[in-house]
């Protein structure tokens, strides 16, 4: 079970998302706007280990306000963006800000929500993978100190 965060503007793919995951058996959260996203990241008890976020809510750059957001606040959640009008320069410029993948809610014949519990358990798997290594890398600096 991870704990996840949606930021989309339409209730519907909030709602639809939600359920899905929480099927999945993950502790689900959501915000229908940026600034409600934004203010849910930094107020929540602990980090999020992944956060959905639409690219295009109030404005073009909402999905990578929201994805900063999240980076502050843990450099190890992993931020997949969803858009409907996807392109690369948006792509492009979300991978480069860190995101884990930049979805399209519109593949033509592919379900884009197991598409998305994919995603999501491939992200999962890399955040585990990194707080492994950090561990390490802390053991290792300890025994080289004693």
């Amino acid at each position: 079970m991870c704990r996840i965060l949606i930021v989309d503007d339409e209730q519907e793919v909030r709602d639809t998302l939600t359920r899905r995951l929480e099927r999945e058996g993950h502790a689900v959260e959501s915000a229908a706007s940026q600034e409600e996203g934004a203010t849910k990241i930094r107020e929540a008890p602990r980090p999020y280990d992944v956060v959905l976020t639409d690219m295009l809510m109030e404005d073009a750059d909402s999905g990578i306000a929201i994805l900063r957001e999240a980076m502050a606040r843990d450099l190890f959640t992993e931020v997949i963006v969803l858009t409907a009008y996807g392109n690369v320069t948006n792509a492009v410029e979300c991978m480069k800000r860190g995101a884990f993948d930049y979805v399209e809610k519109n593949i033509p014949g592919v379900d884009v929500f197991d598409l998305i519990v994919l995603k999501i358990d491939q992200a999962m798997d890399r955040r585990r993978q990194a707080a492994t290594t950090l561990r390490r890398l802390e053991d290792f600096q300890r025994a080289t100190q004693e």
